[in-house]
């Protein structure tokens, strides 16, 4: 099974994120903020698909999932959609990280560590 990120269950999102990791200095908690500019999940035609209820991201452990999901407006029109996935165990940190090698390796991601 491929990795994959839904926000209408049963239908993948095709843009790629970008993604930004915090960590708490004790390594206990974690945030991941994901950025999609332009998603196909706000083109007009996907409305008669159904509602976005959350962020889920999945692969073949399990589903990882959101409801911190937010869209960003210029103009009056949708450009955006931000969701924030929160880790609160360094156990849901790692299962965080498996499942973002896993999208990465799907996508041709990479991983840039900040300076």
């Amino acid at each position: 099974m491929e990795a994959k990120i839904e926000f209408i269950r049963g239908l993948s999102e095709k843009v790629l994120p970008d993604v930004r990791l915090t960590r708490s200095r004790d390594g206990s908690t974690g945030t991941a903020t994901f950025v999609f500019k332009n998603p196909n999940i706000l083109d007009k035609r996907m409305t008669k698909e159904g509602e976005v209820t959350g962020m889920y991201l999945i692969d073949e452990e399990g589903i990882l999932e959101t409801r911190n999901v937010n869209a960003k407006f210029i103009n009056g029109k949708p450009e955006a959609i931000e969701s924030i996935y929160i880790m609160k165990s360094p156990e849901a940190w790692d299962r965080f990280i498996r499942f973002m090698e896993r999208y990465g390796e799907t996508n041709g991601l990479v991983f840039t560590k900040a300076n």
